[in-house]
C-alpha cells in the first residue's frame, strides 16, 4: 500500500496516523496512572488493561507512522522524542486523571466516539489503517461496556457519587466539540476514502451519550462553551506535565526501544 502511494498522499496518510497514535497514547498514559491508585483491586487491575490496549494501540499507529516516514524515525521517536507543539491529540484526551467519577465519565464520552469513528475506520482504503480499526474495535466494544456501566453507577449511586458525575460531566462537555471538528487534513482525508468524517458522527454520538446520561439521571449540560486547538497543536497545560513524566526515562536513556 506504502509503495503505491505519490509522496503528497504519503505525508498526508503519515500525519493524519500520527494523529491517531498521539490521541490513543495520551489518553492510555492518563488511564495508567490509575495503577495502584484504583478504588479497589479489580479496578486496579481493569484500568491497566484498558490503558494497555490504548498503548497497544498507539503503537499500531506508530508503527505504521515508521514505515511511512522512512526516514529513520522509530516508532519511539513518536511517543518520546517530540515535545507538546508537535503532539496533535485531541485536547479531551489530555484533560488530567482526576477523580475515578471524571475518569470514567470521559471515558464514556471517547469510548462512544472511539465506536462510531472506528465503525467508519474499517472501511478505509488504506489496508493498513483498516486492519487497525478492525482489532481496536473489539477493545472498544468492552471499553464502552465498562464505561457505560460505571456512569450508571455512578449516577444512580449515592448522592456524593452523582455528585462528582454531573460535574465531570459539566467540566468536559466543551471539550467533546472538538472531536467532531475537520480540518484542512481530515477533509482530504475523509474524500480519499482513507479517513473518517467526523461530523458524520456527531448525530449519532450525541444520541447514544444522551441516552446514557438520561438513564444514569444526569442532566446533558448546554453546548455553552467549546475548546479545541488540539490538532493544531496548541494544548492545556496538562499536557506538557504530563509528557516530562512519560517521556522521562527514555530521553534519560537514549536508544532504548518499548
Amino acid at each position: 500500500m506504502v509503495s503505491d502511494m505519490n509522496e503528497e498522499t504519503k505525508q498526508a496518510v503519515l500525519n493524519y496516523t500520527i494523529r491517531l497514535g498521539d490521541d490513543a497514547v495520551v489518553i492510555g498514559h492518563r488511564i495508567a496512572e490509575w495503577c495502584r491508585n484504583a478504588p479497589f483491586l479489580e479496578e486496579d487491575l481493569a484500568l491497566s488493561n484498558v490503558a494497555l490496549d490504548f498503548i497497544g494501540r498507539a503503537r499500531m499507529f506508530y508503527g505504521y507512522a515508521e514505515e511511512l516516514a522512512d526516514d529513520g524515525r522509530k516508532e519511539d521517536y513518536f511517543a518520546y522524542m517530540r515535545d507538546h507543539r508537535e503532539y496533535q491529540n485531541l485536547l479531551i484526551m489530555e484533560l488530567p486523571r482526576g477523580d475515578f467519577a471524571y475518569t470514567m465519565v470521559r471515558q464514556l464520552l471517547v469510548d462512544v466516539f472511539n465506536l462510531y469513528y472506528l465503525e467508519q475506520l474499517i472501511s478505509s482504503t488504506d489496508e493498513t489503517l483498516a486492519a487497525i480499526a478492525g482489532k481496536a474495535i473489539k477493545e472498544t466494544r468492552y471499553h464502552l461496556r465498562r464505561s457505560h456501566e460505571w456512569v450508571l453507577r455512578l449516577g444512580l449511586g449515592t448522592d456524593e457519587s452523582k455528585i462528582r458525575a454531573q460535574k465531570a460531566v459539566d467540566d468536559i462537555w466543551g471539550f467533546t466539540h472538538e472531536l467532531f471538528d475537520l480540518d484542512e487534513l481530515e477533509q482530504q482525508m475523509a474524500d480519499a476514502g482513507i479517513g473518517v468524517d467526523n461530523r458524520s458522527l456527531q448525530q449519532d454520538w450525541s444520541a447514544k451519550v444522551k441516552s446514557i446520561l438520561e438513564e444514569a439521571s444526569l442532566i446533558v449540560p448546554e453546548d455553552s462553551w467549546k475548546v479545541k486547538g488540539g490538532r493544531e497543536g496548541y494544548h492545556t497545560e496538562y499536557l506538557g506535565q504530563m509528557l516530562n513524566e512519560m517521556q522521562c526515562v527514555h530521553r534519560a536513556n537514549p536508544g532504548l526501544e518499548w
